[in-house]
């Protein structure tokens, strides 16, 4: 019994040993897979009749088999190696395809798929690719600032777990930066954990940069290769502060005003164009040949005229760096002369002037008792009616805020002036006495009756307007009476008398006196009569032109008349003269 089953134990062990000379001539087979997948290696071989057991195994680097997994052609059960690094990993179904779970980079091997009968052993090779995409890169390490032309670290870019490993790429704006001595330097390496095995891969960029660069952006990206191909995974976008120096300063006033007047806070503002901007400056104010240091403002308070100039700063360091800016402040005197309250007499004279002086024209404008005046007042005569307030106001239209004004209180005083009249009723019953009274401040009006001294309170009173108003009675006398009208004031107590005859006596009525307003009104009217007078004269001028230019052609047109009808009688005669001789 022995004898013959040792035979073919023999053969099986041959048969095992030898399978690289007994493989059928397949071609290799490679199943890629991405790493932490479940690899598949399906069994390509066609199951033989007799087969007795299938049988999975992997090579070593020398060559030398490994087996991990078998199962009998006649039982389900399947028996896995003890393997450490495939424990509680594989599974053999019973097409004999050969499944390894949560796949590893050192699952890169070459598998053999075995089938196994009493006389041959068939093979079938399977290549194992594991592949793992790597992180999205990222920039790291990244520069606070870059400074124009100096070559100067912008950062790192880092893309971990990669399998196999990868490449990095720099890009500037979205184009490929490449090296270039002393202007871009890259520096790449990568490292390869020696537990996983999957790389991780970081790339140095150094690089000059110019004001070109200010908000361009840089990315990078890695590049590598995956189950169907190769793959780029690009980095977010990293933009860097570029620093540069000041290559010209500004100067500004601040708040931005149309116009500075006087009492007016001016504030200098003085900006540099690098990047940082400068934070002190030096400010040179009119006249004044040293620079103050200041922070990039300077602030002047309630300027004056003499605050009119050219204002400059520039950088501490560099003083040739200047700018300037031209600043004018605006100023707007008024003297008015008489000013305040003026009191006069009537007839006086008054001489009143506005004197203006400005940084520019100014318009003056003459008020009166918030009236607008259409020219400026002036006073050779005073009169009752120009008293009032009067107001000379003066501005800037184009400096926002600058006018100034100044007033005159005029006062005409005048001691009272009396006029009487009287006037019969046209019914001949009454008679009306009116006492007319001019004078400021205003008069106190009293009637008496001469002789008996008895007082008439019986009066009535018109307004009093322009230092001027009457008060008037009506009576009925019996007989003749002399009335008597008092005026007074603060400077003089004025007395005048009126006779007046009995109603039954008739005598010749006064006029009334004529007011203000229906003297304007007399003086518009005769005004409109001079001006029609002067118009007829013209015309009659005219008329008068014309006839006399008619009466001279008509007069030298008789001459001729008369000159040829003298030739005519003298023809006659000569002709007569000659028949009287030939008779």
């Amino acid at each position: 019994m022995e004898s013959k089953a040792a035979p073919s134990c023999r053969l099986l062990f041959c048969l095992l040993i030898s399978a690289a000379v007994l493989r059928p001539g397949l071609g290799q087979y490679t199943v890629n897979s991405a790493y932490g997948d479940t690899i598949i290696m399906p069994c390509r071989l066609d199951v033989p009749q007799n087969l007795m057991f299938s049988k999975w195994k992997y090579e070593k680097p020398d060559g030398s088999p490994v087996f991990i997994a078998f199962r009998s052609s006649t039982k389900r059960s399947v028996q896995y190696d003890d393997v450490p690094e495939y424990k509680d990993r594989l599974s053999l179904s019973e097409n004999y395809t050969l499944s390894i779970s949560n796949a590893r980079i050192s699952d890169e091997k070459r598998f053999v798929c075995m089938l196994v009968t009493e006389d041959n052993v068939f093979e079938a090779p399977t290549v194992v690719k594991v592949f793992k995409q790597p992180s999205k890169p990222e920039i790291v390490n990244k520069a606070l600032f870059l400074e124009t032309e100096q070559l100067k670290k912008l950062g790192d870019c880092i893309s971990k777990d990669s399998y196999p490993d990868g490449n990095i790429t720099w890009y500037r704006d979205g184009k490929v930066l490449q090296p270039l001595e002393g202007e871009v330097v890259i520096i790449f390496k990568k490292q390869m954990d020696p537990v996983t095995q999957l790389y991780t891969m970081t790339s140095s960029l150094e690089y000059k940069t110019t004001k070109a660069d200010i908000q361009m952006p840089f990315t990078c990206s890695v590049t590598y290769y995956g189950p169907t191909g190769e793959k780029t995974v690009p980095s977010e976008q990293a933009v860097f502060d570029i620093y540069y120096p000041t290559e010209q300063v500004t100067i500004q006033v601040l708040p931005p005003k149309n116009a500075i007047k006087e009492g007016d806070n001016i504030t200098l503002k003085c900006i540099g164009n690098g990047n940082p901007p400068p934070e002190e400056f030096l400010f040179y104010l009119p006249g004044q040949p040293e620079g103050i240091r200041s922070s990039n403002t300077y602030t002047l308070t309630d300027v004056r005229r003499n605050a009119t100039g050219d204002y400059k700063c520039s950088l501490i360091d560099k003083k040739s760096m200047i700018a300037s800016t031209a600043i004018t402040v605006h100023y707007l005197d008024l003297s008015l002369n008489p000013s305040g309250e003026v009191t006069k007499q009537i007839g006086d004279a008054l001489p009143v002037s506005c004197t203006i002086s400005a940084s520019r024209n100014a318009t003056v404008v003459w008020m009166k008792d918030n009236i607008r005046l259409r020219s400026s007042p002036s006073f050779s005569s005073l009169h009752y009616q120009d008293a009032g307030n009067y107001v000379c106001e003066t501005a800037l239209q184009e400096v926002e805020g600058l006018k100034k004004s100044e007033s005159l209180t005029l006062i005409v005083e005048g001691k009272p002036q009396i006029k009487m009249t009287k006037k019969t009723d046209p019914s001949g019953l009454s008679k009306t006495i009116i006492c007319h009274v001019e004078g400021f401040p205003k008069p106190a009006i009293q009637w008496t009756i001469t002789g008996s001294g008895s007082v008439i309170n019986q009066t009535e009173e018109s307004p009093y307007i322009n230092g001027r108003y009457y008060s008037k009675i009506i009576i009925s006398p019996e007989e003749n009476v002399t009335l008597t009208c008092t005026a007074e004031n603060q400077l003089e107590r004025t007395v005048n008398s009126l006779n007046v005859s009995a109603i039954s006596i008739p005598e010749h009525d006064e006029a009334d006196e004529i007011s203000d307003e229906n003297r304007e009104k007399v003086n518009d009217q005769a005004k409109l009569i001079v001006g029609i007078v002067v118009g007829l004269l013209l015309a009659a001028l005219v008329a008068g032109v014309v006839y006399w230019l008619y009466v001279k052609k008509s007069k030298t047109a008789s001459k001729h008349v008369n000159k040829d009808l003298g030739n005519m009688e003298e023809n006659k005669k000569l002709e007569e003269n000659n028949h009287k001789t030939e008779a």
